[in-house]
């Protein structure tokens, strides 16, 4: 996995969307396409657990640990499918999830399900700190659609990974920063590495956010391109015909 190759891109040749455009992708994808939330969640998730094999692992003798901190809606469901991959890997995984694994519901908590079956390691809050140190962290927690400042349990799991000396790569958007204004929340996760899904969120490349966001990669979910000219009127070729990874990078 990590001779996976992931072709760079200048960031100036990649479209830009709002939060709010996003969840017009996300639910014309389901409604107009008939693309399911089942769908999309397994490429990001697949995805993300390959970006991770790639961008971290370094294939030593000693196999790695990685902690995932997992949320309840989108964005933690495809922490969870990463989860799954990277064990089937052979990943030393453990996940620690905001909420009770019965509290879970739809999607993400099939997700779980299957984690359960497979007798992943699934941690509380309160268990984090007892945990030998992992090897690299991957943030699940709140993606695009944060609404005010994290707080209670996600609030504590931000402030634990950016307490530990292992790298973090964050799913969409790091857990605390707004995705359209880059602004960032108090606490706010520090990534080393964000892969974002479908198309960069704006608040990406804010200033505000870019010392948080680490190196930015961009990752296909699905999105058919017709999509994006038929709702936003702007051409989004065919992104990922190379590779379902991208690196978007600073124009030279």
């Amino acid at each position: 996995m990590s001779s996976l190759n992931i072709p760079a891109v200048q960031r100036s040749a990649v479209p830009l969307i709002t939060t709010e455009e996003m969840m017009e992708v996300d639910r014309l994808m389901v409604e107009e396409y008939g693309i399911q939330l089942m769908q999309m969640m397994e490429n990001a998730g697949r995805n993300l657990a390959r970006l991770a094999m790639a961008r971290f692992y370094n294939f030593t003798d000693e196999v790695p640990k990685v902690t995932l901190l997992c949320g309840r809606g989108g964005n933690g469901g495809g922490g969870l499918v990463c989860a799954r991959r990277l064990v089937t890997w052979g990943i030393n995984v453990q996940i620690a999830l905001t909420k009770p694994a019965d509290s879970f519901f739809g999607v993400p908590a099939h997700q779980l399900h299957i984690l359960q079956k497979m007798e992943i390691p699934l941690l509380s809050v309160s268990e984090l700190s007892g945990q030998t140190a992992p090897d690299l962290i991957i943030d699940a927690l709140i993606g695009y659609s944060l609404k005010g400042d994290p707080a209670g349990n996600p609030a504590q799991m931000i402030q634990w990974a950016n307490t530990q000396t292992a790298p973090v790569l964050s799913l969409d958007i790091p857990s605390g920063v707004q995705g359209s204004t880059g602004e960032v929340s108090e606490p706010a996760i520090q990534a080393q590495a964000t892969m974002t899904l479908a198309l960069p969120k704006k608040g990406l490349y804010t200033e505000f956010a870019k010392d948080r966001v680490g190196r930015l990669y961009l990752a296909d979910l699905g999105v058919p391109p017709r999509l994006y000219e038929k709702a936003f009127g702007f051409n989004a070729n065919p992104l990922f015909a190379e590779s379902e990874i991208l690196e978007l990078i600073d124009d030279e």
